[in-house]
């Protein structure tokens, strides 16, 4: 990979595992709702076809919410970097990025900032292992290639 070459980063297996529950969640909301027939116990209520769509209905809301977990990416090229959390955008040049951390025990890497900020980076997870300190490898190349251009000016 050149020092110049984009950079699209995302989460692997956390997204596996989001895919599934929601699949999941789906699943068991859909096997309750139909089960919800007849009387609702010794009252006078009885359960419709509406309260069994509402159960679908809500079991889609859970699997979209879970999903939304799926969301994180990091894009990066000569200019600067892209980073997409599951609530937030950022899209930030490289001049305003000191470095790319990934401390030990930090469950996803960060980029920190010349004001001492620092930007978690989500789709960079320490579950992902291997993958995700390749990606901190190529973002940090990026970096230093940029870096080096603005000294050579």
């Amino acid at each position: 990979m050149s020092d110049t070459e984009p950079v699209i980063l995302r989460p692997r297996r956390i997204r596996l595992v989001c895919w599934v529950s929601a699949a999941a969640l789906l699943v068991v909301f859909s096997l309750v709702a139909t089960s919800l027939t007849g009387p609702t116990g010794e009252g006078y209520g009885t359960f419709q076809r509406g309260d069994q769509l509402a159960m679908i209905g809500l079991g889609v809301f859970g699997a979209l919410g879970i999903l939304l977990f799926t969301r994180p990416r990091v894009e990066a090229h000569a200019r600067g970097v892209r980073v997409r959390n599951v609530i937030g955008s950022y899209e930030l040049p490289w001049e305003v990025v000191r470095g790319v951390r990934f401390d030990r025990g930090a469950p996803w890497a960060s980029l920190e900032l010349h004001d001492d900020d620092l930007l978690p980076m989500v789709a960079l997870q320490a579950a992902d292992k291997e993958s995700a300190v390749e990606g901190v490898r190529a973002l940090r190349r990026l970096h230093q290639a940029h870096l080096a251009a603005l000294a050579a000016r």
